[in-house]
């Protein structure tokens, strides 16, 4: 299946992007939506990827620090060519946009997996929604696909 790409910025595209956070983070995971929506939110750069219908189905950012994250896939599309589509247009916008490194949230588990990666712990361990999460940072031209299944 072909899935098409919007970049979008979150005034014109807040709607879609609300809908499918929501769906996957606070009504499938039951995070806080407190948590879930942030100030970072108006300057991220925003990616939707849609089906054959144009409906989205999946979302994520990169906030102006290289912060990947709210990563968020309808259930029923999530594999592994939505992911690398999605993410290939996400660090597309971090090389536009002139950014070197990129970071992700960890789930704790999971450092060991993005370490093998090329991903480096930065900082201490933090709490989020009552998770364990570190934060890696990886050079944007050693990126790989980051566990998906484990970051927010």
């Amino acid at each position: 299946m072909i899935y098409n790409i919007e970049a979008v910025r979150w005034d014109s595209a807040r709607h879609h992007l609300e809908a499918l956070r929501r769906a996957v983070f606070v009504l499938e995971w039951r995070l806080p939506e407190s948590a879930e929506f942030d100030e970072l939110d108006l300057t991220a750069f925003h990616v939707l990827v849609l089906d054959e219908h144009n409906k989205p189905i999946a979302t994520g950012r990169l906030t102006q620090f290289g912060e990947l994250g709210r990563i968020a896939v309808l259930p029923g599309y999530r594999n592994i060519t939505v992911y690398k589509t999605l993410f290939s247009a996400l660090l597309k916008l971090a090389s536009v946009n002139n950014i070197q490194q990129v970071k992700v949230q960890s789930a704790l588990e999971r450092v060991d997996y993005h370490r093998e990666r090329g991903f480096h712990p930065e900082g201490p361990v933090f709490m989020e929604a009552g998770l364990p999460m570190q934060k890696m940072v990886c050079q944007l031209s050693h990126f790989d696909l980051p566990d998906v299944e484990h970051i927010h």
